[in-house]
């Protein structure tokens, strides 16, 4: 199909503008460009793809494997190479509630192997997509009328990513990944807007990302492939609190005063794009004790650290928890706590301010007496109760420590919680409010693993 015209001039420069951002960026922590570090990226694709990726599932789609075993080697050989995200809830999870919620076997690895198998042309993917949203939208209907709840069913806006996964493991000069980052940067440049028809969005997707490989060939003067265009998507939309960085050169950082007047429309070169509120943005520089930060609390009458345990309770809230400031003031007790009702689990969480990382060591005697405080009442009426201290960074002496307050008091779960990634999950949220729920299929499915939670480890979950 011809992709000449689906997008407009304006787009296209904007477009063009974002990929020039990519190929002139500055070398990072690692000593490389973005280029150099996502040309080494797609070579271990490559490489993983011929070597392991495609013979596999050509095997499974001959019928050499079964689709248990087929469902294990992918699992496998994602976890040892995390390349794609596959892991996260569009992936693996998906993956494994299908063959869990369905209750014909054969059925079911019929449906699979006719998905999964590369499509000649888009009519066949349009349809191939069409048949397996239905099927899943049937498992999903059977294992409601079974008495079960929704939370264990596999959800249908996990088929685009799916089945472009393993269709461009085997054409990846045509069909690339429907990764959710790449959606909403795509519609955040106002390059395209998703018509919640499954396949026609897919489709579009492929047609502009196809129009981009020669847009940006031609503008770049370089070659472009897929792969190419999806960086500079991730590099576009990869870092979602871009307002924080920026807000730590200013002197009057983003506490704003109900008074004062904020900046007119017209001050802005473009129109915001953020999802994130000032509120929850700010966390990852409060975490590091930015000294601006430190005075202008000063001035809006507080401290930082209570000013951070504020935010906190915010973003929180805006998740959906039932929430409660406790801190300061009320005696040897966590800074507050998170209730999810519907799905039977309590948070008790701390803010730890710190210019450099945080050592869980140096209060773990104070987090065991007073976990073991609140907890009691609350092991009565919640399944799990999760521990959660959120700061800038951590050290990594945290195992034993852990270990010993899963021990010693009623928490499932430790999770050091990295500021920039909680403002991950809250703009994960305000995208798509409904699909990123508290439960196991959602935000508590980030804190069933203790040990440190970063930004790049939610990415990757909610790929």
């Amino acid at each position: 199909m011809d992709t000449t015209n689906i997008l407009n001039e304006q787009q296209r420069k904007r477009a063009v503008e974002v990929m020039n951002e990519y190929l002139s960026a500055p070398r990072g922590p690692e000593g490389k460009t973005p280029v150099e570090a996502s040309t080494e990226w797609d070579a271990k694709r490559a490489k993983l793809i011929e070597a392991e990726l495609k013979p596999l599932l050509a095997n499974y789609l001959a019928g050499t494997i079964v689709l248990t075993e087929f469902k294990s080697k992918v699992d496998s050989i994602n976890k040892r190479n995390e390349l794609w995200g596959f892991q996260g809830i569009k992936g693996q999870m998906f993956f494994n509630m299908v063959v869990n919620v369905a209750d014909d076997a054969d059925e079911c690895n019929e449906e699979f192997k006719s998905a999964l198998a590369v499509p000649p042309n888009e009519q066949i993917a349009s349809s191939r997509l069409k048949t397996f949203l239905n099927y899943v939208k049937r498992l999903g209907e059977q294992w409601a009328a079974g008495g079960n709840t929704r939370y264990g069913a596999p959800r249908m806006g996990s088929v685009p990513f799916f089945l472009s996964y393993f269709w461009q493991i085997q054409d990846r000069k045509v069909w690339p990944v429907y990764y959710t980052n790449a959606v909403q940067a795509m519609t955040d440049l106002n390059l395209w807007q998703p018509a919640d028809d499954v396949a026609e969005d897919y489709l579009t997707f492929k047609r502009i990302h196809e129009a981009l490989v020669k847009l940006f060939s031609e503008a770049g003067k370089r070659s472009f492939g897929l792969y190419d265009v999806e960086h500079v998507f991730w590099f576009k939309g990869g870092n979602p609190y871009d307002a924080v960085k920026a807000e730590k050169k200013t002197t009057e950082p983003l506490l704003v005063k109900p008074t004062e007047k904020l900046p007119a429309f017209a001050d802005h070169e473009r129109l915001p794009e953020s999802y994130i509120p000032p509120i929850v943005a700010i966390l990852p520089a409060m975490a590091c004790h930015e000294e601006q930060l430190v005075e202008a609390a000063k001035r809006s009458g507080t401290s930082l650290e209570r000013a951070f345990e504020k935010n906190i309770d915010a973003a929180l809230t805006i998740l959906g928890f039932e929430t409660k400031l406790l801190g300061q003031g009320q005696g040897r007790v966590p800074d507050g706590r998170a209730l999810a009702l519907d799905d039977n689990y309590a948070i008790l969480w701390d803010g730890k301010v710190r210019a450099n990382s945080y050592s869980l060591g140096t209060d773990d005697r104070t987090i065991r007496e007073y976990i073991t405080t609140q907890s009691r009442e609350l092991s009565r009426r919640y399944r799990n109760i999760y521990y959660i201290i959120v700061s800038s960074s951590f050290v990594d002496d945290f195992d034993d420590t852990i270990a010993s307050i899963k021990m010693e008091t009623e928490v499932s779960e430790v999770v050091l919680l990295e500021a920039e990634a909680l403002v991950a999950i809250v703009e994960a949220k305000l995208r798509a409010p409904l699909q990123l729920t508290l439960g196991p299929d959602g935000i508590q499915r980030f804190l069933t693993k203790s040990g440190r939670l970063n930004a790049a480890m939610v990415r990757e979950y909610l790929v």
